[in-house]
């Protein structure tokens, strides 16, 4: 059996690439049938396309941050007619809600930049820093309602150097991310089997 993988990315596609990695490698089962980024010029899309991955652009509607109901609406029916069984945030800096949550309950995955419940929200890194925490981290958690608040499905902590940079903390954490993140998707699918 294998997952069927929905992207939700505005950035570079660095997880997304991690994601496809352990895919070619084939110590992941699954394949991303979709790619949909809310920046019409995102890497993301680019490096899905050179995949041959189909890709699409989320219209929001002029809206900076929001995510809008129609566009949620648009994104769900576009993931379900690719088949995507679980839906992947990639650096998808919109916070996903009804509907979207309807149509994957449970079945949404982000990636968060600390050990949560500790720093949800924005630069999550800056945040321990200036909390002067003495561990960091990365959480992949299911997506809810709230921002970063979902059940946990696999963390990874390091510890914070002396003289850390808020940019040498987040290039490390980011190191972590890359590897729980297919790690996440694996315990998922083994969850999955033995709940069949």
């Amino acid at each position: 059996m294998h997952m069927v993988l929905g992207i939700l990315g505005s950035g570079s596609g660095s997880n997304m690439q991690a994601i496809l990695d352990a895919i070619d490698s084939g110590t992941l089962n699954a394949r991303i049938s979709i790619v949909l980024s809310d920046c019409p010029d995102a890497l993301i899309l680019e490096r899905a396309r050179k995949r041959g991955i189909e890709t699409g652009v989320i219209d929001c509607s002029g809206f900076r941050n929001k995510f809008p109901d129609e566009a949620q609406r648009e994104t769900a029916q576009r993931l379900l007619a690719a088949g995507v069984e679980v839906v992947c945030l990639a650096g998808f800096l919109r916070l996903v809600k009804r509907p979207l949550l309807d149509f994957f309950p449970n079945k949404i995955l982000n990636i968060h930049p600390s050990l949560l419940p500790a720093f949800p929200g924005l630069e999550a890194w800056k945040q321990a820093l200036d909390a002067g925490v003495t561990e960091a981290g990365c959480t992949v958690h299911f997506v809810d309602e709230g921002m970063d608040t979902g059940p946990i499905l696999l963390q990874e902590s390091l510890p914070i150097l002396a003289g850390e940079t808020a940019d040498s903390l987040h290039a490390r954490i980011q190191c972590i991310e890359r590897r729980i993140y297919p790690d996440a998707l694996r315990k998922l699918l083994r969850e999955n089997l033995s709940a069949h």
